[in-house]
């Protein structure tokens, strides 16, 4: 029997794994950070006898909330992620599984790997309506990489979508792909009729480097992007820096910040209420956005989510925050649960990256409700 993390996003560190009934693992944190919760590893065992996986040490965890009534997704293929039960005791996430193959997969949510990054980003060039633009460079190299899709033309909007600023959040780049999908196809009205009046500005992963290393909510220097957005530096987040920069070059008309939540089950989006220029434009746009999207999918709920900041109380460091403000323009977290939907409950899979998708599809005709009224 044997557990390995050593690959893209991969974090577990082993304490015991000799007896099937009594593997004992737990979460590395993200690299000079407090932050752990992501876990993505692989065991290698003989198939059909059962196993007892224990990940401990969890009420110190990052949202230790995020695991009452959570299950693990597990993969033999690592492309079909199913759920499979746990138990959680406060401390301890036990994991109860007898898998059918000799080597499984196992993560906190489904991975979307580097390469499927890179995969996106070059089937998304391929279109006439999009182009891929690299904006810089991570504090470990990588590209930070921007799709532009439609064509840039007086009275056209700037619509941006952000995804993955915390890197667990592995739903967002899901939905992104689903987004892009629709937005990108040429025999689709909607995403026609919206590239005639916009310009989809798109980064499918803001912390590459945080995926990589299996991180939950940092990049490489342990910074928690999403309290960068007044003050980013290229020392510190320069993801941030360079994203910001594109932002005041070409203007933004909308964001959509798309993260994912450990302890709700719901989709559901937060607003800029408590920023210093919230007017009645902006919450009619905001209203407006809710409602077509509440019309277009009950995977969407307006019940559920975080508290409302009391008005002048925002914290600006944050991105929807930050860019709401500066720009005075409709600005949107939208959360994913790492869960299920507690409205739609799929216990075979929870929360998947097929419903990521449909969601981020959906997006769109939100999107369409406000795209003539966002100036």
């Amino acid at each position: 029997m044997r557990i390995s993390s050593n690959f893209d996003s991969g974090n577990i560190q082993v304490i015991r794994a000799e007896d099937p009934l009594n593997i004992q693992l737990s979460i590395r944190k993200d690299n000079q950070s407090e932050f752990y919760q992501w876990f993505h590893f692989k065991l290698e065992t003989q198939s059909f006898i059962t196993h007892q996986i224990t990940i401990i040490d969890l009420e110190k965890s990052a949202y230790p909330g995020g695991w009452q009534n959570y299950h693990a997704v597990a993969s033999y293929d690592r492309q079909e992620w199913f759920r499979v039960n746990c138990e959680f005791d406060g401390d301890t996430l036990t994991i109860a599984h007898t898998p059918e193959f000799e080597h499984i997969y196992y993560a906190y949510f489904a991975p979307y790997s580097y390469e499927r990054h890179l995969d996106l980003l070059s089937w998304a060039q391929i279109s006439a309506d999009c182009r891929q633009e690299s904006l810089g460079k991570t504090l470990d190299g990588r590209d930070m990489s921007l799709l532009v899709v439609g064509q840039p033309e007086e009275g056209r909007k700037s619509i941006w979508v952000t995804a993955r600023q915390h890197p667990g959040e592995t739903m967002a780049e899901w939905l992104i792909e689903g987004f892009l999908e629709r937005l990108l196809d040429q025999d689709d009205g909607l995403s026609r009729l919206l590239l005639e009046k916009a310009v989809f500005y798109v980064v499918p992963n803001m912390n590459p480097d945080g995926s990589v290393r299996g991180h939950l909510r940092t990049n490489a220097r342990g910074v928690n992007l999403n309290r960068e957005w007044q003050t980013p530096s290229m020392e510190d987040s320069p993801e941030v820096f360079l994203v910001k920069q594109k932002m005041q070059s070409v203007g933004v008309d909308m964001l959509l910040d798309v993260h994912g939540d450990e302890a709700l089950p719901y989709n559901f989006v937060a607003g800029c209420e408590g920023n210093p220029n919230y007017d009645e434009r902006l919450k009619n746009l905001e209203e407006s956005f809710k409602a077509a999207l509440l019309i277009a999918t009950p995977e969407f709920q307006d019940e559920h989510g975080y508290d409302k900041d009391e008005p002048g109380k925002a914290n600006l460091t944050v991105a929807a925050n930050a860019i709401g403000h500066e720009f005075d323009c409709l600005s949107y977290t939208l959360e994913m649960p790492f869960k299920d939907n507690v409205d739609l409950p799929d216990t075979a899979y929870g929360w998947s990256p097929a419903r990521c998708k449909q969601l981020g599809e959906d997006v769109l005709i939100a999107m369409r409700a406000v795209v003539d009224i966002l100036r």
